[in-house]
């Protein structure tokens, strides 16, 4: 089965994850953030990835190390399970509405990390995270998942219901990208024979 796990201790965080890509969307998840829970949450419910994650951060300081740590951990779980990649579908894409919002989300698991984030906030806060950390999350997350992103939001005004589209459009895109291609199973879904260095 595809599944991994990673730890990771600074001297700001202390993070353990473990994700199966080929999960139900269990998820048991406790960052000491309770909005970046509530976002977890909805990417393992709706990529199917079970995810298990517990982490402690120094949150006396802000939410900072924390929320872009868990991107980090979060995306080299995905990558180790992952392994070589073989026979993934490699793309995944979704189109998010969520009542006046509209999200677009593309992923290419090309290991060659990249984020493009087009998404404004009205607002500096969701509960006690600045909303300048999702950004950070995604990027984090890109990186360490080796993961060329595309996150858009094409329209929308609630701030809560913006930040909620990104993350299911990464777990819809996402559950499409890790998905095994039974005709080509056995083989890297690129004509170089390998992914990731140059184009």
């Amino acid at each position: 089965m595809r599944q991994a796990t990673i730890e990771r201790n600074t001297k700001e965080t202390r993070i353990r994850v473990t994700v199966n890509l080929d999960g139900s969307g269990a998820y048991a998840i406790d960052s000491g953030i309770g909005f970046l829970d509530h976002m977890l949450e909805q990417l393992s419910r709706h990529s199917l990835v079970d995810l298990d994650l517990k982490a402690h951060g120094d949150l006396h300081i802000d939410a900072h190390h924390t929320t872009e740590d868990s991107g980090i951990a979060i995306g080299q779980a995905i990558d180790r399970a992952l392994g070589e990649r073989l026979g993934i579908a490699r793309y995944g894409s979704a189109l998010i509405p969520m009542d006046e919002t509209l999200t677009r989300v593309a992923i290419d698991l090309s290991n060659r990390p990249y984020l493009v984030w087009k998404v404004p906030f009205s607002r500096d806060k969701l509960g006690t995270m600045d909303t300048e950390l999702f950004k950070e999350w995604f990027h984090a997350f890109a990186q360490a998942a080796g993961a060329t992103l595309h996150v858009e939001t094409l329209y929308g005004d609630n701030n809560h219901h913006i930040v909620e589209s990104c993350f299911k459009g990464l777990a819809r895109a996402l559950r499409e990208a890790v998905a095994i291609d039974s005709r080509k199973a056995d083989a890297v879904p690129s004509t170089k024979g390998t992914l990731g260095g140059s184009l």
